[in-house]
Order: C-alpha cells, then sequence, then structure tokens
C-alpha cells in the first residue's frame, strides 16, 4: 500500500494544514522526507483552497482572493538532494477526489486578476464541469464533451536566496515600468495575512512572507507552468536549488487547452497524484539545464481531426507587431471564437471551450517578418455535431437559453 504522505480536509481551510503553503522561499520547512526510489501520494486542494463553488453563482469568482493562491501540497525533503542536481519526479498516477468529481473553469474580473482576453470578456463568468469516468461536461455549455488528461498545472521545487532575490528584483523592474497597470504586470511579494508558510510561525514567518514570491508565474524552478501533456507517465527533471529540492505541487486541471487562456483556466478540480522521485547528481551542469524539462504523457486524448485556425501579429485595431506571438496566438484564439458563435455558443462559452478542451497551440512561423502565425487546433470530434465548413453554410446548434453565469454587481 503506497503511502499518502499530505492529505487535504476539502471541508476545512488549507490555511488550518501545515502541509500546505502558497509562497516560495527558501526558508519554507520540508513537511516529510523521502528516499530517493520512494515512491508516494500527495492530495491537493483545488488552487483557491475551496473558494469556488458547484454552482450557477459567478459572483464568487468576482470576488475571489487572489492573494490566496495556490495553495500547495509540500515541499517534500528528498534525502541526498543538493543544489545542483536533478530531482526526478515519475508522475505514476493522478486523480480526483472520490467525493468532489467536478470542477470549474472562469473568467476574473479586469479588475481582479484579468485574463489573456480580459479586454473582450472583462466581466467574471464560470462554468461548471461534471466528470463521467475519463470524460467531462458542463451544464453551462451544451453540445460538447472531452476525455480529461488530468494534470498538475503548478509543480516545482524550492528556490534559494540567490534565485528568490532574482526574481523579486526582475519582476519589481517590471511592475515599476506601469505600476497603475489593471491587470498588474507582475504579482509581487503580499503578505496582508494571507501568504501561508507551511509550519513557519511568529517573527521568521512574517519576515519570510514579506519576501516570499508568489506562486503565480512559472520560473526557473518549474511552477505555474500549465503543461496539459504533464499527466500519468510524464517524467519531469527538476533543477535543484536547495538541500533536500523542496518538491510541491497542486493546481490540479481535469482538463486543458494549450495556453490556458482563461486563466482561471482549465477544469480546475482537487485530486490526489501517487509519484516517484529519484536524483541525478550534478545533472544541472551535465545537462546544461536552466529550466525544467519533461518527457510527456503517453496517454492523450486521442482526437485526431482538427480544425486549424492561425493568428497573426497584427492586433484587433489593425496594429502591426514585429513578430509577436503572444498577439499571434490571441488573434487564432479570436478567430476561433467568433467561427464558433456561428453554431449558436456566446462568444463567453466558446472562450471556456478553448480553455478547458484539449485544444493545441503551435508557434507556426517566427521568420516571416513582420508577421509571427501561430495557430490553435481544434478537436472536432468533441462537439455532439458537425462544425466542419460547408456550402449549406453553419447551422444553430447550441439552445441559446444557456449560457454561463454571469457575475453581477449585489
Amino acid at each position: 500500500m503506497t503511502d499518502t504522505l499530505i492529505k487535504v480536509d476539502l471541508s476545512d481551510s488549507p490555511y488550518n494544514n501545515e502541509k500546505i503553503h502558497n509562497r516560495w522561499h527558501p526558508d519554507i520547512p520540508m513537511v516529510e522526507w523521502v528516499e530517493p526510489g520512494d515512491d508516494f501520494r500527495i492530495e491537493t486542494f483545488d488552487w483557491t483552497g475551496g473558494q469556488i463553488k458547484n454552482d450557477d453563482d459567478a459572483s464568487d469568482v468576482r470576488d475571489v482572493e487572489l492573494e490566496q493562491v495556490h495553495f500547495l501540497s509540500g515541499p517534500i525533503g528528498v534525502k541526498g538532494a543538493e543544489p545542483g542536481d536533478l530531482l526526478v519526479v515519475d508522475i505514476l498516477d493522478i486523480g480526483a477526489v472520490e467525493d468532489s468529481l467536478w470542477g470549474f473553469n472562469g473568467f476574473f474580473s479586469k479588475q481582479n486578476g484579468g485574463g489573456f482576453l480580459t479586454e473582450h470578456f472583462p466581466e467574471a463568468q464560470k462554468s461548471i464541469w461534471d466528470f463521467e469516468g475519463m470524460f467531462t461536461r458542463s451544464r453551462h455549455i451544451p453540445g460538447v464533451s472531452y476525455a480529461g488528461l488530468i494534470h498538475p498545472g503548478l509543480i516545482g521545487c524550492l528556490p534559494d536566496r540567490a534565485l528568490l532575490d532574482e526574481w523579486n528584483t526582475r519582476e519589481t523592474a517590471l511592475f515599476n515600468t506601469e505600476p497603475d497597470r489593471i491587470p498588474a504586470l507582475a504579482a509581487l511579494p503580499e503578505d496582508g495575512g494571507k501568504a501561508h508558510m507551511g509550519k513557519m510561525t511568529g517573527e521568521a514567518r512574517d519576515a519570510a512572507a514579506a519576501e516570499a514570491a508568489r506562486t503565480v508565474p512559472p520560473r526557473e524552478h518549474g511552477g505555474n507552468c500549465d503543461i496539459k501533456d504533464l499527466s500519468r507517465g510524464s517524467k519531469v527533471y527538476f533543477p535543484v536549488y536547495v538541500d533536500g529540492a523542496g518538491l510541491s505541487m497542486g493546481d490540479l486541471h481535469f482538463s486543458q487547452g494549450d495556453g490556458e487562456i482563461t486563466f482561471c483556466g482549465a477544469i480546475e478540480m482537487a485530486g490526489w497524484l501517487h509519484i516517484r522521485v529519484s536524483l541525478i547528481k550534478g545533472g544541472m551542469q551535465k545537462y546544461g539545464i536552466k529550466n525544467p524539462i519533461f518527457r510527456p504523457s503517453p496517454m492523450t486524448p486521442n482526437y485526431k481531426d482538427h480544425l486549424i485556425f492561425e493568428g497573426i501579429s497584427v492586433d484587433e485595431g489593425g496594429g502591426q507587431h514585429y513578430l509577436d506571438v503572444h498577439i499571434a496566438y490571441r488573434q487564432a484564439c479570436l478567430n476561433a471564437i467568433e467561427y464558433l458563435k456561428k453554431f449558436g455558443y456566446s462568444g463567453a462559452q466558446a472562450y471556456s471551450i478553448l480553455g478547458t478542451a484539449p485544444v493545441q497551440g503551435h508557434i507556426s512561423g517566427v521568420v516571416d517578418i513582420p508577421n509571427a502565425c501561430a495557430t490553435l487546433w481544434l478537436p472536432t470530434e468533441i462537439f455532439d455535431f458537425d462544425i466542419m465548413p460547408n456550402a449549406d453554410g453553419p447551422k444553430i446548434h447550441v439552445d441559446g437559453s444557456v449560457d454561463m453565469p454571469l457575475a453581477k454587481d449585489l
């Protein structure tokens, strides 16, 4: 029987669990120690710690306290791990909590987090997704279902002091270029009573919380990379920066499209992981590793037919940008949304599909000045009807009376 090293109670606050933390800092104590070669199970909260409910009211997405996130299980120390090593993590299995077989997707308000297409969807909305074995459907988005590829959106090791200082220096400099921007350019260290530092208490906890890095972006140690193919059978090689490595994980997704473009994106869920750890001594120098590398899962949704949408680095207002892949992918997503609206979906429903379904995002061209070309690959088989173009034109297939809940001012 595999030991469960970290357990969570979804009816209780994650702040009451000392094996959970929501910041990155080298002084956060290890909550468990394992040997290289050990395998074990870890349970996780959803990334918000239970702030989002299974209902038809999006006010919880509108009012979510982003200062709390992400709630991570760990850190787990690996005996013998030293700075410069590679920590090898095998994801043996992963799943949803048996009594919580549902997840959520949402758009944050532009005033509270925003997102990839926040200028087009500035108000908070959400959809609830029920898990039916390996498939999922939503009462808020009819006519579509797909196989899940459960993965941790966030997994990584603790930074050392030098790396933490580097993060804070460069992200503060970026923030200061436009300090009043909404959404902000970076999520800087912030305590305000919301930082959860695991077992740390007292003055040591307060000092660390004031400088601890937020978990929002991916960084050199891994973190919030949202790689949808990091699932059962994946192997990840993480740079080690502190003695023991300090592996933490959370933010589990039932399914996600490349880019997690809705930000409160993918289908967020509570769950568990069964993993095994090992070490490659001196692996960072041996292999020239700066950021994690990984082998993808061999178990991917078997969708072979796609409709591919292109985007180029010309923004919605006609502004020309130089080989800007971010803008090109945004245009590909907007083009797909406009297309799906012709079949009866609202813009919000189409946006949610792109964030949650196993769509593929590709950088298709970055050399033909001045336009980069990005593509979004939409699986056609996830729909209950034919979405391919034909001479007769699109037919309305979705009941327009069904839509995603929109948060209103109370």
